[in-house]
């Protein structure tokens, strides 16, 4: 559940359980340096070979699936040993069967964790009578603690089954979300198709049809020579069918570049920037011959370059560069702002900084088309993004 909405919690009590197991064993610790002996010695030992096996749960918990659950109860029967041998010698050491329940109760199967709980609190009883004799707190105090054990560990799995099936219902939303979104998508995408397949069929292939009728009549007019009315309204249906193809493609792209990639970048470049006293300066050729769907890209390069430049920059003037040569174009924005430190940024493109998010946007759409995105900076310096597609 590491994205649970109660991992704090889940991680308060393991700490709090580690935090109990040390200061029990530290009690242990001080009992036998006081007291001494003859024991003394074994007892440390173990002790120390007590928060050893103790600390090999780590790596337990880093196991997953069956394994994991046979490793923490072999993980379980040692520490259990060690904690019995210490209890022979100590009788202090029946404190540390507190941390041991709620241990056995988050490690052991269902059944077997409380079972697991009454044996080691009839041990803890039997070894307080036999070391200082049977009393009423030596028997009461181990019975009140497995109870307050078997309490808070059937509450702790409750509270985890209901954290995973929160968690898994969530994931089940996010999945159905998606799956909506990719539906929806894909609805627009049939829809679009639909609609340009009735409009190509009503004027483009009903004008094509007219053409070759037309031309077939031309062909069977008297003698070898083709009719000249059929011939022009053949050539006046190829026109009108020409039209609506270009309106076609001119609705498909966007409208900024009706009238290509340059003038889309000088009506950009006159825009609104002025108005924080910002120049911008086109050097790009009159026209240019690129896929409509390059010259998109770049567009939207360029607008966001000139927005993260009027949000972050404090830049008095920017250059827009175009050029192309043979199957790669190239766009850079070079401002005069303050810049960043583009090594501490994180990835390269601004990662630490407000307008990461437009670089990382910028990136992605060069990666479309195999090209990439080299973004140079300097604090005081400026900043320069430059664009590098690759034709198809």
């Amino acid at each position: 559940m590491a994205h649970g909405t109660l991992t704090p919690v889940f991680v308060g009590l393991r700490t709090g359980l580690h935090v109990l197991s040390a200061a029990l064993l530290a009690l242990v610790v001080a009992r036998v340096v006081v007291v001494g002996g003859p024991t003394a010695l074994p007892a440390l030992v173990l002790a120390a070979l007590f928060a050893g096996v103790y600390l090999l749960g780590a790596r337990v918990a880093r196991t997953t699936g069956p394994r994991r659950q046979r490793a923490g109860a072999w993980w379980l029967v040692a520490l259990t040993v060690v904690w019995a041998a210490l209890l022979v010698l100590v009788p202090e050491a029946a404190y540390l069967v507190f941390p041991l329940f709620f241990l056995y109760l988050h490690v052991l199967p269902r059944m077997v964790g409380p079972a697991a709980v009454v044996v080691a609190t009839a041990v803890s009883i039997v070894a307080l009578g036999l070391h200082g004799g049977f009393t009423v707190g030596g028997v009461i105090g181990p019975l009140v603690g497995a109870g307050v054990a078997l309490l808070i560990g059937l509450g702790y799995r409750a509270l985890a089954r209901e954290a995973a099936e929160r968690e898994q219902l969530v994931a089940e939303l996010l999945a159905t979300r998606d799956r909506l979104a990719a539906t929806e998508r894909e609805q627009g995408v049939l829809a679009e198709r639909a609609r340009l397949a009735r409009e190509i069929h009503d004027t483009v292939a009903q004008g094509l049809s007219s053409i070759q009728m037309l031309l077939h009549a031309a062909e069977r007019a008297d003698g070898d020579r083709p009719g000249t009315e059929h011939i022009r309204l053949a050539r006046q249906t190829a026109a009108e069918g020409l039209a609506d193809t270009r309106r076609f493609i001119r609705e498909l792209a966007p409208p900024a570049l009706e009238a290509g990639l340059p003038t889309a970048l000088r009506r950009l470049a006159d825009a609104s920037w002025s108005v924080d006293g910002l120049t911008v300066a086109v050097d790009a050729p009159d026209t240019v011959s690129l896929p409509m769907d390059v010259q998109t890209a770049l567009l939207r390069i360029a607008q966001g370059a000139l927005a993260n430049v009027v949000q972050h920059a404090q830049a008095t003037s920017v250059r827009l560069t175009l050029t192309v040569d043979g199957r790669e174009a190239r766009l850079a924005v070079a401002d005069d702002g303050r810049g960043f430190d583009v090594a501490g940024s994180g990835d390269g493109v601004g990662a630490g900084r407000s307008d990461s998010f437009g670089l990382r946007a910028m990136a992605d759409r060069v990666a479309q088309f195999g090209g990439r995105l080299d973004v140079e900076s300097l604090p005081g310096r400026g900043t320069s993004v430059v664009a590098t597609l690759e034709v198809p």
